[in-house]
């Protein structure tokens, strides 16, 4: 007993003293915020049709079915046009913006409401894809995915290098955030107009308002005792939902591929080797014929797929004790994804799996990836201008925020 006792002591030191897996969780929320935005941009011109007062699935249907299982959308506060393109648009501008990691905390929570809102409306739009990203929309919000690789981390590393007036002897100078005050104020107004209005009520009502209390909470704090107890214990709190849905999202990930290939296994067609042959002859799932007839008529390569995905799902679980294993099973699989886009024609469910596959994605290589795109961003940069470096960019683009200081003064949550 005595020899697990400093092991689960650095265990829960580990999970309370940082915010694990920086780059994993911006690689997934630039992932989903991505492919949320270009599926977005794509049905534009047919986003009436889709989800709007033009759909099939009409809104006193959508209406009806929601009563029954309370889902949620603020698509259901008005059937009028104009409520249904500030909606549209408010997902399309906070899905750029989450992806930029522009105020994250408050971007990954208006994310989530737009694709609630959207696909609550209209449920039977869809290729798998959606209900991957309807999860982890959810998830995102619990995490401080703008750690790395994003405009709030480089606005971090700006306020920690920039000099700073003192406004007060007696505590840390800190830069004052205008915008996150506004922004605070602002949508705790919308949401005062929502809720004397009735269109909120019960666990929703209370989620967003504990969020809106929660943020101005970590503000006030952190403005009045950066380096006060009360601070140093929001910070093990916010730390541990980190952590907490970093877990659920990679658990969710695992669930996915299991219960996948062991469905797949109870099929006959998946048994004998022929399931991926039929999906090759729908006229839906082939964008490009000519391929598809092409894998189709090799009975060899159409059994060796077949078997091989059975196998990657159900054993990609087990291969998370073993990171050699795991790193080959996962690029086996994001390759697979990456054939399913262009042979299937289902580009926006293989960039939601990718996206979820990247939370397991080695912290070395991503911070290689990211080394490569600052130096090539930089060499693009400098032929169209010759200014002077901004002090501290590098740090906010390759790596985190010291963990003592990132959000002492950060200023305003976002």
């Amino acid at each position: 007993m005595n020899r697990f006792g400093p092991l689960l002591g650095r265990g829960i030191e580990r999970i309370t003293a940082s915010a694990l897996g920086p780059y994993q969780t911006a690689v997934v929320r630039i992932g989903f915020a991505a492919t949320w935005l270009l599926f977005l941009l794509r049905e534009l011109p047919h986003r009436l049709e889709l989800y709007g007062p033009d759909s099939p699935w009409n809104w006193d249907m959508a209406q009806r079915l929601i009563a029954e299982n309370d889902a949620f959308t603020v698509l259901m506060w008005s059937d009028g046009r104009i409520w249904f393109e500030a909606v549209y648009a408010l997902a399309v501008l906070s899905s750029a913006l989450l992806m930029l990691g522009w105020r994250t905390r408050t971007m990954s929570v208006l994310f989530m409401i737009g694709v609630l809102s959207l696909q609550n409306r209209s449920i039977f739009m869809g290729d798998g894809g959606d209900n991957v990203i309807h999860l982890m929309a959810t998830y995102l919000v619990f995490t401080r995915c703008g750690q790395v690789w994003s405009l709030d981390a480089r606005r971090a590393a700006r306020a920690r290098v920039e000099p700073v007036e003192p406004v007060d002897l007696g505590r840390a100078a800190e830069p004052v955030d205008k915008v996150g005050p506004v922004l605070w104020w602002f949508l705790g107004l919308g949401l005062a107009v929502v809720t004397f209005m009735g269109e909120l009520s019960g666990g929703w009502l209370m989620v967003f308002w504990g969020l809106w209390l929660a943020h101005g909470l970590w503000w006030a704090v952190g403005r009045r005792a950066p380096h006060g107890e009360a601070r140093r214990l929001l910070d093990v709190i916010v730390k541990l939902a980190h952590n907490a849905a970093l877990l659920v999202i990679m658990v969710e990930a695992c669930l996915i591929y299991a219960t996948a290939g062991w469905y797949k296994i109870q099929g006959s067609r998946w048994q004998d080797g022929t399931a991926v042959y039929y999906p090759l002859q729908l006229d839906y799932f082939s964008p490009w014929p000519a391929l598809s007839d092409l894998l189709a008529s090799h009975g060899l390569m159409v059994m060796l797929v077949t078997y091989g995905t059975v196998a990657v799902q159900v054993a990609f679980p087990f291969t998370l004790f073993n990171r050699r294993v795991k790193n080959v099973l996962l690029a086996a699989m994001i390759f697979e994804h990456a054939v399913i886009a262009v042979v299937l024609g289902l580009p926006f469910f293989s960039l939601a799996m990718i996206a979820a596959d990247a939370v397991f994605l080695p912290t070395s290589f991503l911070r290689r990836v990211g080394g490569w795109t600052a130096r090539a961003r930089g060499a693009l940069f400098s032929r169209f201008s010759r200014g002077a470096a901004v002090p501290g960019q590098r740090g906010a683009d390759e790596e985190p925020a010291r963990e003592s200081t990132e959000h002492a003064r950060v200023g305003f949550p976002s």
